[in-house]
Parts: structure tokens; sequence; C-alpha cells
């Protein structure tokens, strides 16, 4: 069968990002000028996905209303031959995308289920807006193939630093079926220490699920934070069919947080056709800059240790 949906859960408070998503959808905030969500939708619709649901929550609206259409700009915009603008904010209405309401923040697992009744009988994906996945493939249709290949459930794993594998749901890697795509034993959920954790093979946020998946959610007890967690209920799947793990060898950004999300901004601006080039220079200049000062501050220390 094939896979024609994806689930984006975005129904987070944002309260890394506050006070900028008190009255904000952390989705749209912007890298240079696009909305991170607008990411992951290209993403989807690159990877051959026809139709998206956004799970929302409390303040979220704004993110209905950037994929909306919007004719008195678009009117204003052709009236004044910018033809490239009118093309960018045409690109954000020319997308198959549903929404629905997850009224208590109980859990990514729980978000998903939501989309139980927009999936069906079919086998779909479930895309985390925090992380961004550059490749020459799309990571979703690298899942999207190995589905047509296994029939089972995919989930991308990266190698992180072992130090931060307290931070993710690590895999229990059993036989590697072929390069870089491994037949899953277990899964862990934020291990407490590093050691309690099987690999160093971290889950990141893109799954390809079975349908399957929905029955074990619906009797899925809390876990980490008192959350239905989705690693706990991929991790219940696996008992009763196979699960597999892709690995993710190309380029991740998490803008999750506000040291990745600036990070990010910068690598895509040095990028972007309008600002590289002042960016680059400023990049330079602020280099040239700290440098001069790096001297007198290792003197002013020098002079310290001879007091």
């Amino acid at each position: 069968m094939k896979v024609r949906k994806a689930i984006i859960p975005a129904a987070g408070l944002g309260t890394r990002f506050l006070p900028a998503t008190k009255a904000m959808a952390k989705e749209m905030l912007p890298i240079v000028d696009k909305p991170t969500i607008q990411f992951i939708v290209e993403e989807a619709l690159k990877s051959g996905i026809e139709d998206i649901l956004i799970v929302t929550g409390k303040g979220k609206r704004p993110i209905e209303d950037h994929f909306d259409a919007n004719l008195e700009l678009e009117m204003n915009l052709k009236e004044k031959g910018k033809s490239e603008l009118l093309k960018l904010v045409e690109e954000t209405t020319e997308v198959n995308l549903h929404f629905i309401r997850q009224s208590h923040p109980l859990g990514l697992g729980h978000a998903v289920l939501q989309a139980k009744a927009f999936v069906g009988n079919e086998p779909f994906v479930v895309m985390l807006g925090d992380d961004l996945m550059e490749d020459e493939v799309p990571l979703t249709q690298q899942l999207i193939n190995d589905y047509e290949v296994t029939h089972a459930s995919t989930i991308a794993v990266m190698n992180v630093p072992h130090e931060e594998t307290v931070k993710y749901g690590i895999i229990n890697p059993g036989e590697q079926v072929e390069p870089g795509l491994y037949n899953v034993k277990n899964f862990v959920e934020k291990p407490s220490t590093p050691d309690e954790a099987p690999s160093d093979l971290a889950i990141i946020g893109r799954y390809l699920l079975t349908p399957e998946i929905f029955q074990v959610l619906e009797t899925q007890k809390p876990g980490a934070g008192n959350e239905i967690q989705l690693t706990d209920a991929i991790d219940e799947l696996n008992r009763t069919q196979r699960v597999f793990a892709r690995e993710f060898l190309g380029k991740r950004s998490d803008v999750g947080d506000k040291f990745g999300f600036m990070k990010t901004s910068i690598e895509y601006g040095l990028t972007h056709p309008e600002v590289k080039e002042n960016l680059t220079q400023f990049i330079i200049e602020l280099g040239q800059e700290l440098s001069a000062k790096q001297p007198k501050a290792m003197k002013k220390e020098e002079k310290s240790e001879d007091a």
C-alpha cells in the first residue's frame, strides 16, 4: 500500500522560546524568512506525500492562516508585478492540509492518536517540527523506500555522542539487513544514564508507522514525564511485528532550542540569495573584531595572575 499521509504534531507550548512564543506559535518562528513548519511540509511534498494532518493546540491558529489563501495580499502583489513574491505566497496554499486540535497535551503518542480517523488503515509518516533534515534524498522518502521493500514500520535514527543518549529514545539494534537498515530488538526512551543506553543510535524526528500502532496507543500507559510516549508504543508494536531503523547520514538541524535555532538561521542565511553576501561579510568582520579583543582579554588575565 502506498504511503500517502503524514502527521505533523504542532501542539506544544514552545516554552523554551518564551517570551516570543507567548502569543506566537513556535512552528511559525522564521529561519530567515521561512517558518520552520514550512520546511517540514516541503520535505513531505518532495517525498510524495499527498495529505498532511497538522495536530495543533491553543494559540496555533497562525499555522492555519499561513497555509491559507490571502486574496488581498495576492492581488496586491499581482497588481504591482511582484511575480516572484506572488509565487512564494501561492506555494504555501497549494498544499492539501488538514488540522485537528489536541485539547490536552498528553504527549507525542497522544498527539499521534488524534490522527486515527485521518489515517484509517494505511501506513503513514510522523514528522516532528524540531528537526530539519537535509540530504540528496529526503529522509521521509528514504523511509518510504524502505517500507516499499519491508512493508514494516521504520524509524529514523542517527548516531549521537554517547553522553547525549539520555536526551533521546535509543534503539537496541539487531542485525543490519542492508547498509544503514537495522532490525530493532527494542527501544529505550531517554535512558537514565548513558550506561543504560543500548547503543548510540538515537531516534530523530521521522517515523513511518503501520496503522496497528493506534491499537497500542489506545491502551498505552503514561511513561517518561507522565506522558503517552510514542517510543514506548513502538517498542510494544515491535513485539508483534517487525520494526526497522534507518540510519540517517545527512545533515540534521535541531531547531528545538535557542542555540540550535540561531545556528540553523545563520547556516541557512549563508545560502540565502538575498542575504548570504552581507551575512558572510558580517561574520568575517565580527570574527576579526573578536580576534582583536582576545589578546587584550588575555593580557588582563596574565596581569591578574601576576598580581
